[in-house]
């Protein structure tokens, strides 16, 4: 016979467990709110681009459109904020290698 926990043990393994499991279950997000995601991501990064950099950084727009990931896109919009300059805010996209260059 298998050697088992004491049932205290036991019990407080399965709620650890159950727990671990709503912790790290991903939410799922349908396509139409992941777009709408998008959409709205983009639109606090224009805006943030033009209030910080300027014509410059509207400039990141065509590169920045092409970015799918939303959690990317998001890292970008709070980016903006402790960024010093244009390709300091590039660089965290770039090397993220969701999109390639535009000279």
């Amino acid at each position: 016979m298998l050697p088992t926990l004491p049932l205290d043990l036991e019990l407080e393994f399965k709620r650890e467990v159950e727990q671990l499991e709503v912790e790290v279950r991903m939410q799922y997000m349908t396509s139409f709110e992941r777009i709408a995601r998008i959409e709205s991501l983009l639109k606090g990064i224009a805006l943030g681009l033009k209030l910080k950099f300027g014509t410059q950084g509207q400039n990141l727009l065509p590169e920045i459109e092409l970015i799918e990931d939303v959690n990317l896109l998001e890292s970008i919009l709070e980016a903006i904020e402790t960024a010093n300059t244009v390709d300091e805010l590039r660089s965290i996209y770039q090397s993220a290698g969701d999109t390639p260059p535009l000279n």
